[in-house]
């Protein structure tokens, strides 16, 4: 038995998690599946079909990096003349402040910002007016599918004010989300359209918005850890993610699987995907140190840590020069320096019981 499957049998044994996929390595990585597809479940597929949430940012990123090297964008153009609900944004005074305690934005967002979550519109930790904003219009964050459409989000993230100026803040998350429906309006294509469909011919074809009602019984169930464990939130072979989403979500995000997200890691890497130019500033911190402050993200984030465009970035400790990030349903990848890359892919929500596993899988590489 291999260390990664020995890791990952380990997590399942523990009742971490039911099962998961996990490749590891260059050009022919090792590709380890364990467990279920459910808890008392059929065996998890090496081909299984996951829920990769936020490790989509990086499939955005290169999205856009390619509409820029096409001449299509501007990394520091005005995102204002394809999402004019986005004009005139005011700032809160503080981020704390009443919502109606405002102030002009001193600049526009720009398509930087936007790769770099620092458009003044992001997830808000700090109990406050803003908050409470967020979850009540429907546009906080969290682990759940798409509730809205991806003009009805904008719409509605368009009447909260932003919680610094563009350029001065970094709030994780909901950039991206605004990026995928510039991108959108742009090409008339979503970002699977954009970056997988030029792939095939890599083997790239199980990653997109949706799962094909032929293939979904690839796709694991999803769990969140509560008290008496292990809760189901969506089922295998169902839910949101099999068929074509209700409405648009090009501000959603994608599924795929342990050897596309692999494959696309090393394209990416080898600079195949973006110029070396646009490759390197993706993988180097791009967060001024004026936006790395406490409230911005969870407690030591900063340290030792940047963000580049879509990826978080270590830029000391161990392993600098790595670059990678992790996905809401205990996903995550990594790219390090070498050029190695590791892909793990869970169905379990992250929080205190996954860190331990990503921690051990991270040290693998």
């Amino acid at each position: 038995m291999s260390e990664l499957q020995s890791l990952l049998e380990r997590y399942v044994a523990n009742g971490t998690i039911p099962g998961a996929v996990a490749a590891l390595g260059r050009d022919d990585p090792e590709i380890v599946a364990v467990g279920s597809l459910a808890v008392g479940g059929p065996p998890m597929p090496a081909d299984a079909i996951m829920r990769i949430q936020s490790m989509t940012k990086v499939v955005t990123a290169v999205a856009a990096l390619q509409l820029v090297e096409q001449g299509e964008l501007d990394l520091d153009e005005s995102i204002v003349p394809w999402l004019p609900e986005l004009a005139d944004r005011r700032v809160l005074t503080t981020p704390t402040a009443p919502l109606g305690d405002t102030r002009p934005a001193v600049r526009e967002i720009t398509v930087r910002h936007l790769l770099t979550n620092t458009s003044g519109y992001g997830m808000i930790f700090q109990p406050s007016p803003l908050q409470e904003a967020m979850a009540a219009n429907g546009t906080a964050a969290g682990t759940d599918p798409p509730a809205i459409g991806a003009d009805e989000w904008l719409a509605r993230l368009a009447e909260l004010p932003l919680v610094g100026d563009p350029g001065d803040c970094w709030r994780y998350h909901h950039s991206f989300g605004v990026l995928g429906i510039l991108l959108a309006r742009l090409t008339g294509q979503r970002i699977q359209d954009l970056i997988f469909a030029g792939l095939n011919d890599h083997g790239l074809w199980d990653t997109h918005y949706f799962v094909r009602p032929s293939q979904r019984r690839r796709l694991p169930a999803a769990y969140r850890h509560g008290p008496d464990g292990l809760e189901q939130v969506e089922p295998a072979a169902g839910g949101f993610y099999v068929g074509p989403p209700p409405f648009d979500i090009g501000h959603g995000e994608l599924v795929s699987t342990a050897a596309d997200f692999h494959r696309f890691a090393r394209l990416l890497a080898a600079g195949e995907l973006t110029s070396l130019h646009h490759l390197g500033l993706l993988r180097r911190d791009q967060v001024p140190a004026r936006c790395k402050t406490d409230d911005s993200f969870f407690p030591g984030f900063w340290a030792g840590m940047g963000w580049g465009f879509g990826v978080c970035v270590r830029t000391g400790g161990a392993r600098p020069g790595r670059y990678g990030w992790s996905g809401g349903l205990g996903t995550d990848f990594f790219v390090d320096p070498d050029g190695t890359v590791g892909v793990l892919l869970t169905q379990v929500e992250m929080g205190a019981e996954l860190f331990p596993l990503i921690a051990e899988f991270a040290e693998l590489g």
